[in-house]
């Protein structure tokens, strides 16, 4: 006869062990989409970005892109093997971060550099904290701020063979036209510093649908908030945080003499709000939470900016605040019904 089990029939349940409850990390929200899911949507949303890119970029961005993706891919497959975790590249997770670091890159980068950033933004910006939902800071602005942090001088003027270079007449050398690859913010610098005069609507047009500097991901604002729409349709990102942080920055922008429409469509404000700053780990659960997020990335994005050597905040500013993301949580979550109640009784 077969043995029968313990704490099946017959047994008085003394061998029956305790069920256990099983709890994993914070939020314990369950929805319909799952990590895949969300992933492989955010990656559709940045396909019409990242293939204009390679039309405007060529063969580099190409190469920028990839090497980024597979040095975020081997990584994370290589330390969950080391963990003796089970390997989760196919949620898609891994590729996202790859292609948002690329997505930051200046085209030109020597091959290698995207490589290490990928490392980098996986290792020391997911793994390190334990995978996946750990993570404190947004991996691929990890990778890159390392990378612009080591590298300073390849981040700053990789973009510089583009033949339609600006031509900056400079203060220091009065009577020579220096050609510079200056960013159309970078160049805003000199206006604000008085050593140049420019109208800053002349670069509406290329920073809408084309713009042939700076990095991969800031060719065409249009195609980024195409983007941004493909995720709100689908429900995956909060309308707060890109709202909040484009109209803080322009705001305080107005208020300071810059143009406000060339202050939100230069740089990476947009891909920084839209894809960076949504990330949904990295940033705070609470509609008022979302709302301080976003505002205080505007406010630290601004102040960069302006008072800065940086040509641009969004990095550094998303940065900082995914660090106060936990106080934000804390400080702005929902009281319980009964709390004052309760505590009275106490």
């Amino acid at each position: 006869m077969p043995r029968e089990k313990p704490g099946g029939k017959g047994s008085k349940g003394k061998d029956r062990k305790p069920e256990l409850l099983h709890i994993g990390v914070s939020p314990h929200v369950r929805g319909r989409n799952t990590t895949t899911s969300i992933m492989g949507w955010v990656i559709v949303a940045l396909l019409p970005l990242t293939a204009y890119s390679i039309y405007i970029g060529g063969l580099s961005t190409v190469v920028v892109i990839l090497m980024s993706v597979t040095g975020a891919v081997v990584t994370e497959a290589a330390i969950q093997r080391m963990r003796h975790v089970k390997v989760s590249i196919g949620d898609l997770s891994a590729v996202v971060t790859g292609l948002l670091l690329a997505l930051t890159l200046p085209p030109e980068l020597p091959f290698w550099m995207p490589l290490a950033g990928g490392v980098v933004a996986i290792a020391l910006g997911k793994q390190v904290f334990g995978g996946l939902g750990h993570n404190i800071f947004n991996p691929a602005l990890v990778g890159r701020a390392v990378l612009f942090i080591s590298y300073s001088k390849y981040m700053s003027t990789s973009w510089l063979t583009d033949p339609r270079a600006l031509m900056v007449k400079t203060q220091a050398i009065e009577s020579i036209n220096a050609v510079t690859g200056a960013t159309p913010l970078a160049t805003m610098g000199h206006v604000r510093e008085g050593e140049l005069t420019i109208q800053a609507s002349r670069y509406y047009g290329p920073l809408l649908f084309g713009n042939p500097w700076g990095c991969i991901g800031e060719v065409s604002a249009i195609l980024i908030v195409v983007g941004l729409v493909v995720l709100l349709i689908k429900g995956l990102v909060d309308w707060r945080i890109p709202v909040g942080y484009v109209g803080t920055v322009m705001l305080l922008s107005w208020a300071l003499g810059m143009d406000p429409l060339f202050a939100m469509l230069s740089g990476g404000l947009l891909l920084g709000a839209c894809f960076m700053a949504t990330d949904y780990v990295t940033n705070p659960m609470t509609p008022w939470g979302k709302l301080v997020f976003s505002v205080g990335c505007g406010c630290i994005t601004v102040v960069l900016r302006f008072y800065s050597n940086l040509p641009e905040g969004v990095m550094f500013a998303i940065l900082v605040m995914n660090g106060f993301t936990p106080l934000i949580d804390r400080y702005l979550r929902p009281r319980a019904f009964g709390h004052k109640g309760l505590v009275k009784q106490v």
